[in-house]
């Protein structure tokens, strides 16, 4: 066939194409399986959205709320969309987040991106816990594009955390698609477990970090990192 087909052009041609030797068969065929897939996630999300609904609606007759009150009636539903939403990051990926947006550069300064806003839920008590994040990092022939960087922050933080867990999780996802020279992350939260049960200490705030490759290695880099961070 010389890498061509010769196909008479009728209603076949709708349903058969030819392109150097090869049909768009496979093609259809991977489209549909990723349809099929996404059709078995939103099953799946529709079926766990049910079993939270009956979840939260069970705890409210437990508190001896009327669950068929009309403050109430679709507060169940709404508050399943939210733990949804505020979980999401455990059915996302690096991957999904980069989106190929790591670029090759030949930088090798500090790129510091800091005030990123978070907010997570505590997995202790599961109320949430809020602040900012500080990002620092050294290049090694890769950027990443910017804003990739509070999606990072987003992904780990959208999960029930402790801000120990977190602020590592976010500098060591950074530190494995990027390869770079180094990797500071700093993050300053108030915990709503300590400012409305518990101690009820409302002025207080928690400072975490984590340093890799050179932040941890030279103390002066760490030192220019924290002190930029800092800057208003």
């Amino acid at each position: 066939m010389n890498g061509h087909c010769n196909v008479n052009v009728n209603d076949t041609v709708e349903k058969f194409h030819c392109n150097n030797g090869f049909s768009d068969l496979s093609i259809d065929t991977k489209k549909s399986e990723r349809d099929t897939s996404r059709k078995e996630d939103e099953d799946k999300s529709c079926l766990d959205l049910h079993v939270l609904e009956a979840a939260y609606t069970s705890i409210l007759r437990e508190l001896g709320e009327d669950t068929d009150r009309q403050g109430l009636l679709r507060t169940p539903l709404r508050a399943a969309k939210a733990m949804q939403f505020l979980t999401k990051g455990y059915h996302e990926t690096m991957s999904d987040i980069l989106n190929d947006a790591i670029f090759d550069e030949d930088h090798n300064e500090m790129v510091i991106v800091k005030n990123i806003d978070m907010f997570s839920l505590c997995e202790h008590h599961l109320v949430p816990f809020f602040g900012k994040v500080h990002i620092g990092y050294i290049p090694n022939k890769n950027v990443v594009g910017l804003s990739k960087l509070a999606r990072i922050v987003e992904l780990f933080s959208r999960r029930l955390q402790v801000q120990e867990r977190l602020t590592k999780q976010i500098a060591m996802g950074i530190s494995e698609a990027l390869r770079p020279k180094g990797v500071a992350v700093v993050i300053e939260a108030t915990h709503m477990c300590m400012v409305m049960r518990g101690v009820q200490k409302i002025n207080s705030r928690t400072v975490t970090s984590t340093m890799l490759g050179v932040y941890l290695e030279d103390p002066k880099t760490r030192e220019e990192f924290l002190t930029l961070s800092q800057k208003p």
